[in-house]
Protein backbone atom coordinates (compact mmCIF):
# COMPACT_ATOMS: atom_id res chain seq x y z
CA UNK A 1 0.00 0.00 0.00
CA UNK A 2 1.53 3.32 -1.40
CA UNK A 3 2.03 6.00 1.37
CA UNK A 4 -0.25 8.75 1.41
CA UNK A 5 1.52 10.97 -0.69
CA UNK A 6 1.95 9.27 -3.97
CA UNK A 7 -0.97 8.48 -6.41
CA UNK A 8 -2.95 5.18 -5.55
CA UNK A 9 -4.68 4.72 -8.42
CA UNK A 10 -3.47 4.24 -12.40
CA UNK A 11 -4.84 6.57 -15.23
CA UNK A 12 -8.52 6.98 -15.36
CA UNK A 13 -9.49 5.11 -18.81
CA UNK A 14 -10.70 6.84 -22.11
CA UNK A 15 -14.06 8.14 -21.76
CA UNK A 16 -16.97 5.96 -23.59
CA UNK A 17 -18.66 7.76 -26.77
CA UNK A 18 -21.98 6.85 -24.87
CA UNK A 19 -21.06 8.77 -21.00
CA UNK A 20 -19.54 11.97 -19.89
CA UNK A 21 -16.53 13.27 -21.56
CA UNK A 22 -16.56 16.12 -19.18
CA UNK A 23 -18.92 16.04 -16.43
CA UNK A 24 -19.50 18.76 -13.62
CA UNK A 25 -18.90 17.79 -10.32
CA UNK A 26 -19.05 19.43 -6.96
CA UNK A 27 -16.86 19.15 -3.55
CA UNK A 28 -18.12 19.51 -0.30
CA UNK A 29 -18.15 17.93 3.43
CA UNK A 30 -17.81 18.01 7.13
CA UNK A 31 -14.83 15.99 8.90
CA UNK A 32 -14.43 15.46 12.31
CA UNK A 33 -14.36 12.68 14.49
CA UNK A 34 -15.99 13.50 17.67
CA UNK A 35 -16.35 11.72 21.52
CA UNK A 36 -19.92 12.07 22.96
CA UNK A 37 -17.92 11.54 26.34
CA UNK A 38 -15.71 14.06 26.39
CA UNK A 39 -16.77 17.92 27.66
CA UNK A 40 -15.09 19.48 24.96
CA UNK A 41 -17.88 21.34 22.50
CA UNK A 42 -16.29 21.93 18.91
CA UNK A 43 -17.22 25.58 18.07
CA UNK A 44 -16.64 27.45 15.15
CA UNK A 45 -12.76 27.91 16.16
CA UNK A 46 -11.83 23.72 15.95
CA UNK A 47 -13.05 23.81 11.93
CA UNK A 48 -10.73 25.02 8.83
CA UNK A 49 -13.18 25.94 6.43
CA UNK A 50 -11.63 26.02 3.10
CA UNK A 51 -13.40 27.28 -0.02
CA UNK A 52 -12.94 27.51 -3.87
CA UNK A 53 -9.44 27.27 -5.41
CA UNK A 54 -7.78 26.24 -1.38
CA UNK A 55 -10.26 23.85 -1.27
CA UNK A 56 -9.38 22.37 -4.74
CA UNK A 57 -5.76 22.84 -3.97
CA UNK A 58 -6.53 20.29 -0.91
CA UNK A 59 -6.28 17.27 -2.95
CA UNK A 60 -2.83 16.82 -4.74
CA UNK A 61 -4.57 14.56 -7.30
CA UNK A 62 -6.71 17.37 -8.66
CA UNK A 63 -3.69 19.41 -9.10
CA UNK A 64 -3.24 21.03 -12.24
CA UNK A 65 -2.47 18.29 -15.51
CA UNK A 66 -3.41 15.14 -13.58
CA UNK A 67 -5.83 12.91 -15.17
CA UNK A 68 -8.34 13.52 -12.63
CA UNK A 69 -8.14 17.51 -12.88
CA UNK A 70 -8.77 17.24 -16.32
CA UNK A 71 -11.73 14.78 -16.71
CA UNK A 72 -14.08 16.91 -14.83
CA UNK A 73 -15.04 20.07 -14.29
CA UNK A 74 -14.59 20.78 -10.70
CA UNK A 75 -16.52 23.34 -8.74
CA UNK A 76 -14.97 23.16 -5.22
CA UNK A 77 -18.04 24.53 -2.74
CA UNK A 78 -16.99 24.49 1.01
CA UNK A 79 -15.69 21.78 2.78
CA UNK A 80 -15.06 22.01 7.16
CA UNK A 81 -12.28 20.25 9.45
CA UNK A 82 -11.11 20.18 12.30
CA UNK A 83 -8.86 18.10 15.03
CA UNK A 84 -10.67 15.38 16.76
CA UNK A 85 -12.66 16.41 19.25
CA UNK A 86 -15.78 16.86 21.72
CA UNK A 87 -19.12 16.90 20.02
CA UNK A 88 -20.06 19.74 17.67
CA UNK A 89 -22.39 22.85 18.94
CA UNK A 90 -25.32 22.79 16.69
CA UNK A 91 -24.85 26.64 15.69
CA UNK A 92 -21.68 25.90 13.85
CA UNK A 93 -22.62 22.42 12.01
CA UNK A 94 -26.25 24.34 11.37
CA UNK A 95 -23.95 26.57 9.45
CA UNK A 96 -21.08 24.66 7.78
CA UNK A 97 -24.62 22.96 6.59
CA UNK A 98 -26.02 25.68 5.25
CA UNK A 99 -22.97 27.10 3.06
CA UNK A 100 -22.82 23.54 1.70
CA UNK A 101 -26.61 23.71 0.47
CA UNK A 102 -26.28 27.51 -0.79
CA UNK A 103 -23.25 26.38 -2.71
CA UNK A 104 -25.45 23.65 -4.12
CA UNK A 105 -27.91 25.73 -4.92
CA UNK A 106 -26.08 28.53 -6.31
CA UNK A 107 -23.71 26.71 -8.22
CA UNK A 108 -25.61 24.33 -9.54
CA UNK A 109 -27.05 21.43 -11.26
CA UNK A 110 -24.12 19.10 -10.73
CA UNK A 111 -23.65 15.54 -12.64
CA UNK A 112 -21.64 14.22 -9.29
CA UNK A 113 -20.67 15.56 -6.35
CA UNK A 114 -17.73 14.11 -3.94
CA UNK A 115 -18.60 14.34 -0.08
CA UNK A 116 -16.11 14.37 1.60
CA UNK A 117 -16.79 13.28 5.29
CA UNK A 118 -15.61 11.35 8.13
CA UNK A 119 -18.14 9.49 9.44
CA UNK A 120 -17.91 10.02 13.12
CA UNK A 121 -18.94 13.42 13.39
CA UNK A 122 -21.69 13.85 16.30
CA UNK A 123 -23.59 16.61 16.77
CA UNK A 124 -25.48 18.12 20.38
CA UNK A 125 -28.83 17.12 19.41
CA UNK A 126 -28.30 14.77 16.78
CA UNK A 127 -27.85 10.85 16.79
CA UNK A 128 -26.17 10.50 13.00
CA UNK A 129 -25.28 13.86 12.21
CA UNK A 130 -23.27 12.66 8.73
CA UNK A 131 -26.75 11.18 7.40
CA UNK A 132 -28.43 14.02 8.16
CA UNK A 133 -25.97 15.97 5.74
CA UNK A 134 -25.85 13.58 3.14
CA UNK A 135 -29.60 13.59 3.26
CA UNK A 136 -30.19 17.14 2.93
CA UNK A 137 -27.07 17.21 0.33
CA UNK A 138 -28.94 14.74 -1.46
CA UNK A 139 -32.31 16.62 -0.87
CA UNK A 140 -30.67 19.61 -2.72
CA UNK A 141 -28.86 18.05 -5.55
CA UNK A 142 -31.61 15.77 -6.47
CA UNK A 143 -32.00 12.24 -7.66
CA UNK A 144 -30.10 12.14 -10.28
CA UNK A 145 -26.57 13.39 -9.39
CA UNK A 146 -23.74 10.55 -8.35
CA UNK A 147 -22.73 11.37 -5.35
CA UNK A 148 -19.49 9.26 -3.92
CA UNK A 149 -18.36 9.75 0.20
CA UNK A 150 -15.21 9.21 0.92
CA UNK A 151 -14.60 8.50 5.12
CA UNK A 152 -12.20 6.58 7.63
CA UNK A 153 -12.53 3.59 8.59
CA UNK A 154 -13.78 4.81 11.93
CA UNK A 155 -16.51 6.03 10.81
CA UNK A 156 -20.31 4.80 10.59
CA UNK A 157 -22.36 3.59 7.86
CA UNK A 158 -25.88 3.69 9.04
CA UNK A 159 -28.74 2.48 6.72
CA UNK A 160 -29.96 6.38 5.69
CA UNK A 161 -26.41 7.28 5.32
CA UNK A 162 -25.89 4.51 2.76
CA UNK A 163 -29.26 5.61 0.83
CA UNK A 164 -27.93 9.32 0.36
CA UNK A 165 -25.59 8.36 -1.51
CA UNK A 166 -24.10 6.68 -4.66
CA UNK A 167 -20.66 5.17 -3.65
CA UNK A 168 -19.36 5.04 -0.52
CA UNK A 169 -15.08 4.04 0.46
CA UNK A 170 -12.90 4.33 3.15
CA UNK A 171 -9.58 4.33 4.01
CA UNK A 172 -7.47 0.40 4.47
CA UNK A 173 -4.64 1.55 6.75
CA UNK A 174 -4.61 2.29 10.53
CA UNK A 175 -2.84 4.19 11.10
CA UNK A 176 -4.22 6.05 8.42
CA UNK A 177 -1.15 6.40 5.96
CA UNK A 178 -3.67 6.11 3.09
CA UNK A 179 -6.00 8.74 4.43
CA UNK A 180 -5.79 10.76 0.66
CA UNK A 181 -5.17 7.49 -1.29
CA UNK A 182 -8.90 6.80 0.14
CA UNK A 183 -10.19 10.21 -1.26
CA UNK A 184 -8.96 9.89 -4.41
CA UNK A 185 -10.41 6.55 -4.96
CA UNK A 186 -13.78 7.63 -3.92
CA UNK A 187 -13.19 10.06 -7.16
CA UNK A 188 -11.85 7.76 -9.52
CA UNK A 189 -14.52 5.31 -8.88
CA UNK A 190 -16.83 8.06 -9.28
CA UNK A 191 -15.52 9.40 -12.86
CA UNK A 192 -15.43 5.86 -14.32
CA UNK A 193 -19.07 5.82 -13.50
CA UNK A 194 -19.66 8.96 -15.08
CA UNK A 195 -17.86 8.22 -18.13
CA UNK A 196 -18.29 4.46 -18.73
CA UNK A 197 -21.29 3.66 -21.28
CA UNK A 198 -23.88 3.90 -18.96
CA UNK A 199 -23.00 7.32 -17.51
CA UNK A 200 -25.73 9.21 -19.35
CA UNK A 201 -27.84 7.20 -17.71
CA UNK A 202 -28.91 8.60 -14.49
CA UNK A 203 -30.10 5.50 -13.07
CA UNK A 204 -28.10 2.77 -14.83
CA UNK A 205 -24.76 4.75 -13.63
CA UNK A 206 -25.67 4.19 -10.29
CA UNK A 207 -24.09 0.51 -8.60
CA UNK A 208 -25.72 -1.69 -6.61
CA UNK A 209 -24.22 -1.60 -2.40
CA UNK A 210 -24.33 -4.76 -0.60
CA UNK A 211 -24.12 -3.38 3.16
CA UNK A 212 -24.09 -5.19 6.06
CA UNK A 213 -23.72 -3.41 10.07
CA UNK A 214 -21.52 -6.02 12.00
CA UNK A 215 -22.42 -5.75 15.88
CA UNK A 216 -18.84 -5.34 16.78
CA UNK A 217 -17.25 -1.68 18.29
CA UNK A 218 -13.63 -2.16 19.06
CA UNK A 219 -11.02 1.04 19.74
CA UNK A 220 -8.69 1.58 16.93
CA UNK A 221 -5.63 0.73 19.35
CA UNK A 222 -7.24 -2.83 19.01
CA UNK A 223 -7.97 -2.77 15.20
CA UNK A 224 -4.67 -1.63 13.56
CA UNK A 225 -3.77 -3.08 10.73
CA UNK A 226 -0.06 -3.70 11.30
CA UNK A 227 -1.34 -6.59 13.20
CA UNK A 228 -3.54 -9.52 12.99
CA UNK A 229 -6.54 -10.21 12.47
CA UNK A 230 -7.22 -6.72 11.05
CA UNK A 231 -4.29 -7.26 8.72
CA UNK A 232 -5.22 -10.04 6.99
CA UNK A 233 -8.86 -8.69 7.14
CA UNK A 234 -8.24 -5.66 5.40
CA UNK A 235 -5.80 -7.56 3.05
CA UNK A 236 -8.54 -9.02 1.49
CA UNK A 237 -10.68 -5.96 0.86
CA UNK A 238 -8.34 -5.16 -2.48
CA UNK A 239 -8.88 -8.79 -3.40
CA UNK A 240 -12.60 -8.72 -3.65
CA UNK A 241 -12.98 -5.21 -5.07
CA UNK A 242 -10.54 -6.69 -7.71
CA UNK A 243 -13.68 -9.50 -8.94
CA UNK A 244 -15.45 -9.10 -11.87
CA UNK A 245 -18.51 -7.18 -11.20
CA UNK A 246 -17.17 -5.55 -8.07
CA UNK A 247 -16.27 -1.83 -8.11
CA UNK A 248 -14.88 -0.90 -4.37
CA UNK A 249 -15.22 -2.88 -1.09
CA UNK A 250 -14.98 -1.37 2.65
CA UNK A 251 -14.80 -2.33 5.31
CA UNK A 252 -15.60 -0.13 8.59
CA UNK A 253 -14.56 -0.67 12.61
CA UNK A 254 -16.42 2.37 13.53
CA UNK A 255 -16.38 4.96 16.18
CA UNK A 256 -16.38 3.60 19.90
CA UNK A 257 -16.14 6.89 21.90
CA UNK A 258 -19.70 7.94 20.80
CA UNK A 259 -22.98 6.57 22.26
CA UNK A 260 -25.28 6.28 19.56
CA UNK A 261 -27.25 3.67 17.99
CA UNK A 262 -25.55 3.78 14.62
CA UNK A 263 -21.96 3.20 16.14
CA UNK A 264 -20.55 -0.33 14.95
CA UNK A 265 -18.69 -2.22 12.20
CA UNK A 266 -20.27 -1.93 8.82
CA UNK A 267 -19.52 -3.32 5.43
CA UNK A 268 -19.81 -2.07 1.96
CA UNK A 269 -19.24 -3.95 -1.08
CA UNK A 270 -20.38 -1.80 -4.36
CA UNK A 271 -20.88 -3.08 -7.33
CA UNK A 272 -22.79 -4.34 -10.89
CA UNK A 273 -22.75 -7.83 -10.44
CA UNK A 274 -25.46 -8.24 -6.90
CA UNK A 275 -25.10 -11.88 -6.70
CA UNK A 276 -20.74 -11.48 -6.36
CA UNK A 277 -21.26 -8.38 -4.19
CA UNK A 278 -23.83 -9.86 -1.52
CA UNK A 279 -21.53 -12.90 -1.68
CA UNK A 280 -18.42 -10.84 -1.00
CA UNK A 281 -20.04 -8.27 1.74
CA UNK A 282 -21.37 -11.14 3.87
CA UNK A 283 -18.22 -13.25 3.71
CA UNK A 284 -16.16 -9.58 5.16
CA UNK A 285 -18.69 -9.33 7.51
CA UNK A 286 -18.68 -13.22 8.85
CA UNK A 287 -14.51 -13.19 9.30
CA UNK A 288 -14.78 -9.57 10.93
CA UNK A 289 -17.52 -11.23 13.49
CA UNK A 290 -15.50 -14.43 13.95
CA UNK A 291 -12.35 -12.32 14.57
CA UNK A 292 -14.13 -10.23 17.30
CA UNK A 293 -12.45 -11.42 20.25
CA UNK A 294 -9.35 -12.16 18.63
CA UNK A 295 -8.39 -8.45 18.30
CA UNK A 296 -5.64 -7.25 20.50
CA UNK A 297 -4.43 -3.89 21.31
CA UNK A 298 -1.77 -2.47 18.94
CA UNK A 299 1.31 -2.82 21.39
CA UNK A 300 1.55 -3.49 24.92
CA UNK A 301 -0.99 -2.47 27.11
CA UNK A 302 0.11 -1.69 31.01
CA UNK A 303 -0.81 1.46 33.69
CA UNK A 304 0.74 4.64 33.60
CA UNK A 305 3.10 3.40 36.72
CA UNK A 306 3.67 -0.25 35.28
CA UNK A 307 4.81 1.63 32.15
CA UNK A 308 7.06 4.00 33.68
CA UNK A 309 8.17 1.39 36.14
CA UNK A 310 9.11 -0.50 32.63
CA UNK A 311 10.80 2.93 30.83
CA UNK A 312 12.62 3.40 34.22
CA UNK A 313 14.20 0.09 34.61
CA UNK A 314 17.98 -0.72 34.59
CA UNK A 315 18.65 -1.64 30.21
CA UNK A 316 15.68 -0.36 29.26
CA UNK A 317 15.64 0.75 26.09
CA UNK A 318 16.21 4.69 24.66
CA UNK A 319 13.50 6.68 24.09
CA UNK A 320 10.95 4.86 25.78
CA UNK A 321 7.61 5.94 24.15
CA UNK A 322 4.72 5.93 26.54
CA UNK A 323 0.84 6.43 24.95
CA UNK A 324 -1.32 8.84 27.38
CA UNK A 325 -3.98 6.87 25.39
CA UNK A 326 -7.00 7.99 27.32
CA UNK A 327 -6.90 12.08 26.16
CA UNK A 328 -5.64 11.16 22.47
CA UNK A 329 -7.15 14.33 21.37
CA UNK A 330 -6.79 12.57 17.52
CA UNK A 331 -9.59 10.68 18.96
CA UNK A 332 -11.82 13.24 20.20
CA UNK A 333 -9.96 13.73 23.72
CA UNK A 334 -10.20 16.75 25.13
CA UNK A 335 -6.33 17.34 25.39
CA UNK A 336 -6.11 18.96 28.42
CA UNK A 337 -6.76 15.98 30.90
CA UNK A 338 -3.84 16.49 33.57
CA UNK A 339 -4.25 13.13 35.22
CA UNK A 340 -1.07 11.38 33.63
CA UNK A 341 1.00 15.08 34.65
CA UNK A 342 -0.27 15.03 38.08
CA UNK A 343 1.48 11.71 38.34
CA UNK A 344 4.46 12.43 37.14
CA UNK A 345 5.07 14.95 39.48
CA UNK A 346 4.25 12.69 42.18
CA UNK A 347 7.38 10.23 41.64
CA UNK A 348 10.38 10.51 43.61
CA UNK A 349 12.49 8.70 41.01
CA UNK A 350 11.64 11.85 38.98
CA UNK A 351 11.84 14.32 41.59
CA UNK A 352 15.45 15.04 40.51
CA UNK A 353 16.91 16.22 37.29
CA UNK A 354 18.89 13.77 36.25
CA UNK A 355 16.90 11.98 33.24
CA UNK A 356 14.50 13.81 30.81
CA UNK A 357 10.57 12.81 30.65
CA UNK A 358 8.64 14.63 27.89
CA UNK A 359 5.01 14.87 28.58
CA UNK A 360 3.11 16.14 25.51
CA UNK A 361 0.69 17.75 25.81
CA UNK A 362 -1.92 19.97 28.27
CA UNK A 363 -3.55 22.78 26.44
CA UNK A 364 -4.37 25.41 28.53
CA UNK A 365 -4.78 29.47 27.74
CA UNK A 366 -4.47 30.79 31.06
CA UNK A 367 -1.82 28.61 32.19
CA UNK A 368 0.50 29.44 28.60
CA UNK A 369 -0.17 33.33 29.48
CA UNK A 370 1.20 33.25 32.61
CA UNK A 371 4.21 31.13 32.03
CA UNK A 372 5.23 33.37 28.56
CA UNK A 373 4.60 36.10 30.91
CA UNK A 374 7.10 34.88 33.53
CA UNK A 375 9.85 34.25 30.85
CA UNK A 376 12.65 31.63 30.10
CA UNK A 377 14.63 30.40 33.38
CA UNK A 378 11.81 31.76 35.65
CA UNK A 379 10.57 29.43 38.81
CA UNK A 380 6.99 29.44 38.66
CA UNK A 381 3.98 27.81 40.05
CA UNK A 382 0.72 27.35 38.00
CA UNK A 383 -2.31 25.15 37.66
CA UNK A 384 -2.85 23.09 34.70
CA UNK A 385 -5.18 21.36 32.78
CA UNK A 386 -8.72 20.02 33.86
CA UNK A 387 -10.56 23.13 32.67
CA UNK A 388 -12.55 21.74 29.93
CA UNK A 389 -12.46 17.83 31.06
CA UNK A 390 -12.01 18.21 34.67
CA UNK A 391 -13.27 14.02 35.47
CA UNK A 392 -10.26 12.22 36.04
CA UNK A 393 -8.19 14.80 37.91
CA UNK A 394 -8.85 19.02 38.00
CA UNK A 395 -6.30 21.41 37.47
CA UNK A 396 -2.73 20.27 38.46
CA UNK A 397 -0.04 22.67 40.44
CA UNK A 398 3.17 22.53 38.68
CA UNK A 399 6.40 24.07 40.05
CA UNK A 400 9.22 24.81 38.00
CA UNK A 401 11.63 26.85 35.47
CA UNK A 402 10.73 27.66 32.26
CA UNK A 403 12.32 26.27 29.70
CA UNK A 404 11.53 27.65 26.81
CA UNK A 405 8.65 29.89 24.99
CA UNK A 406 7.51 29.20 21.42
CA UNK A 407 5.04 31.56 19.47
CA UNK A 408 3.40 31.55 16.09
CA UNK A 409 2.69 27.47 15.98
CA UNK A 410 -0.22 27.55 13.34
CA UNK A 411 -2.08 24.70 15.59
CA UNK A 412 -0.84 25.30 19.02
CA UNK A 413 -0.28 29.00 19.50
CA UNK A 414 2.23 29.64 21.85
CA UNK A 415 3.70 26.65 23.35
CA UNK A 416 5.77 26.46 27.03
CA UNK A 417 7.81 23.93 28.65
CA UNK A 418 8.08 23.87 32.20
CA UNK A 419 10.81 21.55 33.95
CA UNK A 420 9.77 20.45 36.95
CA UNK A 421 12.67 17.90 38.09
CA UNK A 422 13.16 15.26 35.41
CA UNK A 423 9.42 16.00 34.07
CA UNK A 424 9.37 18.37 30.99
CA UNK A 425 6.08 19.71 30.56
CA UNK A 426 4.47 20.42 27.55
CA UNK A 427 1.67 23.68 27.86
CA UNK A 428 0.24 24.47 24.59
CA UNK A 429 -1.87 27.40 24.13
CA UNK A 430 -4.77 25.39 21.71
CA UNK A 431 -5.14 21.35 21.02
CA UNK A 432 -2.76 20.12 19.28
CA UNK A 433 -0.94 16.61 18.39
CA UNK A 434 2.43 15.74 19.07
CA UNK A 435 2.90 12.91 16.25
CA UNK A 436 6.49 14.67 14.54
CA UNK A 437 9.83 14.96 15.78
CA UNK A 438 9.95 18.63 14.93
CA UNK A 439 7.07 19.09 16.93
CA UNK A 440 9.12 18.38 20.09
CA UNK A 441 12.52 20.11 18.25
CA UNK A 442 11.02 23.40 17.87
CA UNK A 443 10.25 23.93 21.73
CA UNK A 444 14.17 23.16 22.25
CA UNK A 445 13.78 19.47 23.23
CA UNK A 446 15.50 16.59 21.72
CA UNK A 447 13.11 13.57 21.53
CA UNK A 448 15.48 11.57 20.33
CA UNK A 449 17.80 11.78 23.46
CA UNK A 450 15.41 11.45 25.86
CA UNK A 451 15.14 8.73 28.36
CA UNK A 452 10.79 8.64 28.17
CA UNK A 453 8.46 10.18 25.63
CA UNK A 454 5.05 10.45 26.71
CA UNK A 455 2.31 11.35 24.42
CA UNK A 456 -1.74 11.65 23.90
CA UNK A 457 -2.15 9.44 21.66
CA UNK A 458 -3.34 5.88 21.08
CA UNK A 459 -1.54 3.39 18.36
CA UNK A 460 2.14 4.96 17.54
CA UNK A 461 2.10 7.14 14.10
CA UNK A 462 4.85 6.91 11.72
CA UNK A 463 7.52 9.00 12.81
CA UNK A 464 7.57 8.11 16.84
CA UNK A 465 6.83 4.07 15.60
CA UNK A 466 10.88 4.76 14.28
CA UNK A 467 11.44 6.72 17.50
CA UNK A 468 10.44 4.26 19.99
CA UNK A 469 13.30 1.54 20.44
CA UNK A 470 10.28 0.29 23.17
CA UNK A 471 7.15 1.07 24.46
CA UNK A 472 3.69 1.05 25.85
CA UNK A 473 -0.08 1.55 26.03
CA UNK A 474 -0.73 3.24 29.03
CA UNK A 475 -4.48 2.69 29.63
CA UNK A 476 -5.55 6.07 31.39
CA UNK A 477 -8.38 7.75 31.98
CA UNK A 478 -10.29 10.48 29.54
CA UNK A 479 -12.64 11.12 27.24
CA UNK A 480 -11.46 8.23 24.88
CA UNK A 481 -10.73 5.58 27.49
CA UNK A 482 -9.35 2.49 25.85
CA UNK A 483 -11.53 0.79 28.50
CA UNK A 484 -14.58 1.17 26.62
CA UNK A 485 -16.72 -0.76 29.18
CA UNK A 486 -15.86 1.67 32.05
CA UNK A 487 -17.23 4.60 29.83
CA UNK A 488 -20.96 4.14 30.54
CA UNK A 489 -22.20 3.22 27.01
CA UNK A 490 -25.98 2.42 27.22
CA UNK A 491 -27.55 3.32 23.50
CA UNK A 492 -25.81 1.10 21.53
CA UNK A 493 -27.81 -1.06 19.06
CA UNK A 494 -28.23 -4.37 21.02
CA UNK A 495 -26.00 -7.31 20.71
CA UNK A 496 -22.96 -5.28 19.97
CA UNK A 497 -19.76 -6.90 21.41
CA UNK A 498 -18.52 -6.51 23.59
CA UNK A 499 -21.15 -4.29 25.60
CA UNK A 500 -23.44 -7.49 24.77
CA UNK A 501 -21.77 -11.09 24.28
CA UNK A 502 -25.24 -12.82 24.29
CA UNK A 503 -25.08 -13.04 20.29
CA UNK A 504 -23.35 -15.99 18.89
CA UNK A 505 -24.72 -16.19 15.71
CA UNK A 506 -25.96 -12.66 14.22
CA UNK A 507 -27.47 -12.50 10.92
CA UNK A 508 -24.96 -10.87 8.22
CA UNK A 509 -27.17 -10.90 5.37
CA UNK A 510 -26.48 -7.60 3.42
CA UNK A 511 -28.87 -5.37 2.16
CA UNK A 512 -28.69 -4.91 -1.55
CA UNK A 513 -29.60 -1.55 -2.51
CA UNK A 514 -29.57 1.53 -4.86
CA UNK A 515 -30.77 4.75 -3.56
CA UNK A 516 -33.55 2.51 -1.63
CA UNK A 517 -34.44 0.43 -4.15
CA UNK A 518 -33.57 -3.36 -2.81
CA UNK A 519 -32.34 -6.04 -5.37
CA UNK A 520 -34.84 -8.72 -5.51
CA UNK A 521 -32.46 -11.21 -5.60
CA UNK A 522 -30.93 -10.80 -2.01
Amino acid sequence: MPSADQIWMGPLPAADPRGLAAPRIGIAGISIESSTFSPHVSGDEAFTIRTGPDLLAYYPFLDESRDLREAADWVPLTHGRSLPGGAVAPETYAAMKRAILDGIASEGPFDALFLDIHGAMSVIGLDDAEADLAGAVRDALGPDTLVSASMDLHGNVSRPLLDAVDLITCYRMAPHEDWMNTKERAVYNLLTRLRGELGADPLARRPWKAWRQVPVLLPGEKTSTRLEPAKGIYDAVPEVEALPGVLDAAIWVGYAWADEPRCQAAVVVTGDDTGVIAREAERLARRYWDARADFVFVGPTATLHEALDLALAPGAARPYLISDSGDNPTAGGAGDVSWTLGELLTRDDLAAGDRTVIHASVFDPAAVATLAAAGVGVRVTVDVGGRVDPGPRGPVTLTGEVFSVTDGDPVAGTQVVVRAGSVHAIITERRKPFHHLDDFRQLGLTPEEADIVIVKIGYLEPELYDLAQDWTLALTPGGVDQDLLRLGHHRLAPGVYPFDTSESDPDLTPVVTRRGEESPAC
